[in-house]
């Protein structure tokens, strides 16, 4: 038994193995893929074009994001951007929500600007607060939200997203304080924080990077790492959002937020968390919502917790940050939210 016990795998044990460990994200979306294919083929065909569609529109915010962090590294600069976050945690994450609450940067494109500031050795609080503010507004959702909604409604959601990220960095600060996430990145992700060598020993950055062989290459790895990662994991995002639209009829999440009161604020932000309608498919909803009699205060924490916590934007997060770090953003993000929605609810009263 000692012996049978020990033996070692296989060659094609262990190469399936080492498939998954590297490859499980892709497989995965193959696997759902191919089970759409074979039991609704029409489905799978919707799905598709959902996940290319929606990489496209999101393909701009990435592809500038990630160019920015891997210049970021390549020419040293990013021992710039880690020295600028050394300064009073206060007003680091005061600059870190106003900044996120107002970037033109979708929930997903902020990723590989994260994922390189905590491996600069940022620190979490102030990355934290920009994470929580970045997904909710943008200078066009504002506009469109204004327009749908109205101004104060806009005006409301733009104090929202600046509140939770200023909420949820004080939050973060107390607790990395009391000696909780040391290392918030996942193994193999960036560089595990030993970046902050960037701080310690400063060098001056080479903006013309291109003449240096090694910091081309850095520039190119870097990216396409980033590009990489990003990819596979937004393509299951997509296709799980995709399915979601598909067989989770908007009349059920109508009915679940469509009432008035404190109990609909709470409902509106435990449904806005796994809520598939992205911010700009929300606002028709919401506003049909509101003209019918709920509470606008629902309202808004349905469109912050959905923004916060969307499908991408979660699984984002759980891709890149520890298990500990998600759950801390989902809490921040259902508190957040709920709160705004009261708050609202209170000055509309």
């Amino acid at each position: 038994m000692t012996d049978i016990a020990r033996r070692p795998p296989s060659p094609a044990a262990a190469f399936a193995r080492q498939v998954w460990a590297d490859h499980r994200i892709w497989l995965l979306s193959a696997a759902i893929f191919l089970g759409l294919a074979i039991a609704d083929p029409a489905q799978a065909r919707d799905t598709l074009a959902f996940v290319a569609r929606a990489l496209t529109e999101t393909a701009p915010y990435l592809l500038l994001s990630i160019a920015l962090a891997a210049y970021a590294g390549a020419t040293g600069a990013d021992g710039l951007i880690a020295r600028a976050f050394t300064g009073s945690p206060l007003l680091m994450i005061a600059l870190a929500a106003a900044f996120g609450g107002l970037s033109p940067f979708c929930s997903c494109g902020v990723i590989p600007l994260i994922a390189a500031l905590l491996a600069m050795g940022v620190p979490l609080s102030a990355v934290m607060a920009f994470w929580l503010a970045s997904p909710v507004i943008d200078p066009s959702m504002f506009v469109l939200t204004a327009g749908v909604l109205g101004f104060e409604f806009a005006v409301a959601k733009t104090m929202a997203a600046i509140g939770l990220g200023l909420f949820g960095g004080l939050v973060t600060l107390q607790l990395t304080r009391a000696g909780a996430f040391a290392a918030p990145l996942r193994d193999g992700v960036g560089n595990g924080g030993c970046g902050a060598s960037s701080v310690r020993n400063p060098k001056p950055p080479v903006w013309a990077f291109w003449h240096d062989t090694e910091r081309r290459a850095r520039f190119r790895r870097d990216a396409v790492k980033t590009t990489l990662f990003l990819f596979k994991w937004l393509t299951l995002a997509f296709i799980l959002e995709s399915l979601m639209i598909a067989f989770v009829p908007a009349e059920w999440v109508a009915q679940a937020v469509g009432g008035t009161g404190i109990s609909s604020i709470l409902t509106a932000t435990l449904v806005g968390v796994p809520a598939y309608l992205n911010g700009y498919a929300a606002l028709p909803l919401v506003s049909g919502l509101v003209d019918q009699g709920m509470a606008p205060g629902a309202g808004l924490a349905f469109l912050v917790a959905g923004g916060v916590t969307s499908l991408p934007a979660a699984i984002a997060v759980w891709a890149l940050a520890k298990r500990s770090v998600f759950v801390l953003y989902i809490a921040l993000a259902l508190t957040g939210s709920l709160a705004s929605g009261l708050l609202f609810q209170a000055w509309l009263a």
